[in-house]
């Protein structure tokens, strides 16, 4: 069996686009004829360009290749240009047709993923989701709201969630970390507080800061949240800095959550190894697939760290998440996002039921993957998945971010 056809859909999700302006889906088939999908969470270029990247990677160091070959293509694909060094775009692109290798060897061996990378661990997976407006709640308004935010905490504890995530502490800026102006430390404080009240003990407050504080800034505000107790402080710092990242972790009384933004072994290696954190969050989709977060895993394990799997993306690489999930010890839980179309693009094959997911046993990563459907909403835009911002904190005026991927300006 080996690899011989490739083809890529970027498709973009219905506004207002929970998970990304976009989603990166890859299809591999053999010549044997099976198909396998992945998805390549990859955002620094353009998805045009990233397009001509994984169609690189596949016909350098994977086409006519056995799918089994994990190690080899990985090794082939991380030594590329004589770099052997995490590349986040390289890696990228190599994850999410790393994923789609998966996906054909399930298939194969009419196995699901998990069955072939350690067996199944886990029977259920604690799901955790981001607070989105409710249909009652004003958009626009809702991200600097934290009576709003508290609905839809309740709103989800009433579903079954047992965490709920939410970052309301100010922007995220291109210039790097900046100290919180004092009313981005308020009125984190104050969702924090409300949504401790709307919940009570009945789940844990995850505390999203993606990376866009300088280390006394985070300190400053990790110390004010403290009497909530939230269960994490993600990525106080920008990423690459896991020397400052762990003085914030051992200033405040928070577990530090990082990696959405980390790629291979080596980058979470050094967060482990620097006390920079003790839960990590890979995106599949650019960590460098199933197999080698499940070696990440397994580091994490010596330093008694859990696994939190990052989702902001579509179904595909939350497909993979829950294979992965269902086959570690040190599985936290796993981020969901629940949105028809999520819902529509892998025909329900993945449910979140009382807050809790249970891993698929049909083959491959146990999805069917409606492909009319994702042909059907092409992203014919020229933006990012996400965007940071230009303009530096505002320490006059509040400081508003929206979530998920708002419409664009004309400005834009």
């Amino acid at each position: 069996m080996k690899l011989q056809d490739l083809d890529v859909i970027v498709t973009a999700p219905p506004a207002p686009g929970w998970g990304g302006r976009y989603w990166i889906l890859v299809k591999l088939t053999t010549d044997t004829g099976i198909t396998g999908w992945g998805e390549c969470y990859a955002a620094s270029v353009g998805p045009e360009a990233m397009t001509h990247v994984i169609r690189d990677v596949f016909d350098r160091h994977m086409a006519d290749e056995n799918p089994e070959n994990i190690e080899l293509m990985f090794r082939r694909a991380y030594s590329s240009g004589f770099t052997q060094r995490p590349d986040l775009t390289a890696m990228g692109a190599f994850s999410g047709l790393e994923i789609a290798c998966w996906d054909i060897l399930g298939k194969d061996r009419d196995r699901p993923v998990h069955a072939l990378i350690g067996g199944r661990m886990n029977d259920r997976i604690r799901a955790y989701t981001y607070l989105y407006p409710l249909a009652e709640h004003d958009t626009e308004s809702f991200w600097a709201s934290p009576d709003m935010a508290a609905e839809s905490a309740a709103q989800m504890v009433r579903q079954g969630y047992t965490a709920v995530k939410f970052d309301p502490a100010g922007p995220y800026t291109s210039r790097g970390g900046h100290m919180p102006a004092m009313n981005d430390i308020s009125i984190s404080v104050a969702f924090c507080k409300a949504i401790r009240e709307a919940v009570g003990d009945k789940a844990d407050l995850l505390f999203g800061t993606h990376g866009q504080f300088t280390t006394a800034g985070a300190i400053r505000l990790g110390q004010a949240l403290e009497p909530y107790s939230p269960l994490w402080f993600e990525e106080p710092v920008p990423p690459d800095n896991t020397a400052e990242m762990a003085k914030v972790a051992q200033a405040v009384r928070i577990p530090v959550a990082t990696g959405e933004r980390l790629t291979t072994k080596s980058e979470f290696a050094a967060a482990l190894q620097a006390g920079a954190a003790t839960i990590l969050q890979p995106a599949l989709g650019r960590s460098g697939g199933i197999w080698e977060t499940k070696k990440i895993a397994a580091i994490a394990e010596v330093y008694n760290a859990q696994m939190a799997p990052h989702l902001y993306a579509g179904p595909i690489e939350w497909a993979a998440n829950i294979q992965f999930a269902a086959s570690i010890p040190n599985i936290l839980m796993a981020e969901t996002i629940e949105t028809p179309f999520h819902d529509a693009l892998i025909n329900g094959a993945i449910q979140v039921e009382d807050g809790f997911v249970t891993p698929p046993t049909a083959a491959g990563l146990g999805i069917e993957v409606n492909e009319a459907l994702a042909r059907a909403h092409p992203f014919t835009g020229n933006d990012l998945h996400l965007n940071m911002r230009d303009a530096p904190c505002d320490y006059v005026t509040p400081n508003g971010f929206a979530g998920g991927s708002p419409p664009l300006k004309t400005s834009e």
